[in-house]
Parts: structure tokens; C-alpha cells; sequence
């Protein structure tokens, strides 16, 4: 029997001895910037709206378990975003925009450090 799963990013994949291989993919990994350098599919969709991950956490100078815990959401997840396996989504994604605008704002705010 064929096992299959829809990623969060669209692609299509079969489930074969615990490993993931393609069968339809949708949307394109990661593309080149102009200076040759890739970028994730979340940079490329939308740089404005869905700032990459890795980027935000690197500027925060934070590690991806500092980061994960200042967010409040599992490790797994920001490796998850960083890697391009799965995209933030709903509030994530926006509280993410807000994070590359301010983020001793947000983080203040999310450790209740706001009057």
C-alpha cells in the first residue's frame, strides 16, 4: 500500500522504510538571489511579508533553541522553517514580520516585560 503525504508547502511525497521521496513538487525549494547566493522558497514568496527565519534568528544573535523558546514553539519547528521543510503559517508568519521590524519589542512583550 502507497503511503502519502501533503507537505505544508504543497509537495506531494511517498512514505517508503521512513524516508520522504517527492512525487509532485510543486514549488521550487529555494532559488538563486541576483548575487548567486539561494535563497529559501519563504524569502523568495514573499521577502516583504515572510522574512527568513534563519535571518531573524541570526539577527536576534539568538541560537534555534533561544529563539524557539523566546517564540514559544518547539525547536523542531524553527528547524523545520530554516530547513524549508514546512513555512510558518497564520500567526506565526505574522508574529515573524513583526519580529524582523522589532524585535526587542515583541520579545519584551512575549516575556511580559511591558508596561
Amino acid at each position: 500500500m502507497q503511503r502519502l503525504r501533503l507537505k505544508a508547502d504543497g509537495r506531494i511525497v511517498e512514505i517508503r522504510d521512513g524516508k520522504e521521496f517527492p512525487l509532485a513538487p510543486s514549488m521550487p525549494v529555494a532559488s538563486a538571489a541576483p548575487n548567486g547566493v539561494a535563497r529559501s522558497a519563504l524569502a523568495a514568496a514573499s521577502p516583504s511579508t515572510e522574512p527568513e527565519v534563519r535571518s531573524l534568528r541570526r539577527r536576534a544573535r539568538l541560537t534555534q533553541v533561544e529563539f524557539a523558546a523566546r517564540l514559544g514553539v518547539p525547536v523542531e519547528t524553527i528547524r523545520n522553517w530554516e530547513q524549508g521543510k514546512r513555512m510558518p503559517r497564520g500567526p506565526a508568519r505574522a508574529l515573524l514580520a513583526v519580529v524582523a521590524h522589532a524585535p526587542e519589542i515583541v520579545f519584551a512583550a512575549l516575556d511580559g516585560h511591558i508596561d
